[in-house]
């Protein structure tokens, strides 16, 4: 196969304000591959350093270790390239790129959508929610408003910096009360911290606490303590757990999990164990959120998911229009991204 590794970067139109640090640029590489038949299928690592500590130039060594591998690849299958990629280099971020690549070439080769690949009956349109910084108050108020009007049915919040309280009373005050308020501290709080600051929220109505500390025992610690729903996110990758009591739902996303077919055996993992499920993006370019959209359709995702980040990046793409608070999912074969 001929293989193609591009480096691309998107600048944030509002820098993103979170409890790990404020991102400003988002760096990915695009990963093309063509088989001897003509048929091409594009692939995206986005790896996000201040939030997963995997930085853009060990993805990009990766990604050239693997174009040898990949180069010598006609004739061998989707699973056969992924487990020589990953004897190679085992880095998730940018075996996602290997993997979606692979997926898109097999739909568009078959003429059919990713989603329908997965499974028969999948969603045609993915529950999505808007994601506001930790910035404050009233530019908060001034997001939250924004999204409501445009049809969001659930906002997330970054927490756990800043005056918390003040920025959620106003993000209330500015959606009103039908519409669902997530908090995201992405592992800020210890126990203590995220048991009083949970109870002191939960006035506002929270439909989940995403993330309020980092680690299972810990999830598990603040679960059997408040009354608010508790989810993991980045638990699942750096303690190597997925949800074993500790939380009521877990979020998963392509690049953390190394692809399509890891995110879906994932949740069926999580499913076993008694949690829900909901796909979000590290801020990924267009291919990333596409293949997330797919595999939220293809799981039957109920609870919104965080993959509205587009235009936030300034990567908006036709194929992926956010409407009343939900992505279409792309009807055209494989990912349905067009170049």
């Amino acid at each position: 196969m001929d293989v193609a590794i591009e480096p691309v970067t998107h600048r944030l139109r509002t820098p993103l304000r979170t409890a790990y640090g404020e991102v400003a640029d988002r760096g990915a590489f695009v990963l093309t591959l063509t088989a001897r038949d003509g048929v091409a299928g594009r692939g995206e690592a986005a790896p996000l350093e201040a939030y997963d500590g995997v930085s853009l130039a060990i993805v990009s060594e990766a990604l050239q270790r693997y174009a040898a591998v990949l180069a010598d690849g006609d004739g061998r299958t989707g699973p056969e390239l992924l487990d020589r990629c990953r004897r190679v280099a085992d880095l998730p971020q940018a075996l996602a790129a290997v993997d979606l690549a692979l997926w898109d070439m097999a739909g568009r080769r078959a003429g059919r959508p990713v989603a329908e690949l997965l499974t028969d009956g999948p969603l045609r349109d993915v529950p999505v929610n808007a994601t506001i910084g930790a910035g404050e108050p009233a530019q908060a108020a001034e997001e939250a408003a924004a999204a409501a009007d445009a049809g969001f049915s659930c906002v997330k919040v970054k927490v756990g910096i800043g005056d918390d309280d003040a920025r959620l009373e106003a993000v209330r005050r500015a959606v009103g009360p039908h519409v669902a308020l997530r908090v995201d501290a992405n592992g800020a709080w210890d126990v203590e911290e995220a048991v009083a600051s949970i109870e002191r929220l939960a006035r506002h109505d929270l439909e989940l606490v995403e993330e309020p500390v980092s680690g299972v025992e810990r999830l598990r610690a603040v679960r059997e303590r408040v009354a608010a729903r508790i989810a993991m996110d980045e638990t699942a990758a750096r303690h190597g757990a997925i949800a074993s009591g500790a939380a009521d739902a877990v979020c998963l996303k392509i690049g953390r999990a190394g692809g399509i077919g890891t995110l879906v055996a994932q949740a069926a993992l999580v499913r076993a164990l008694g949690a829900e499920v909901y796909v979000a993006s590290t801020l990924d370019g267009p291919l990333g959120i596409a293949a997330a959209v797919h595999c939220a359709a293809a799981l039957r995702v109920e609870l919104p998911c965080g993959l509205a980040t587009l235009p936030a990046i300034g990567a908006e793409h036709p194929a992926l229009p956010v409407r009343a608070g939900h992505i279409r999912v792309p009807t055209g074969p494989g990912l349905g991204i067009d170049p």
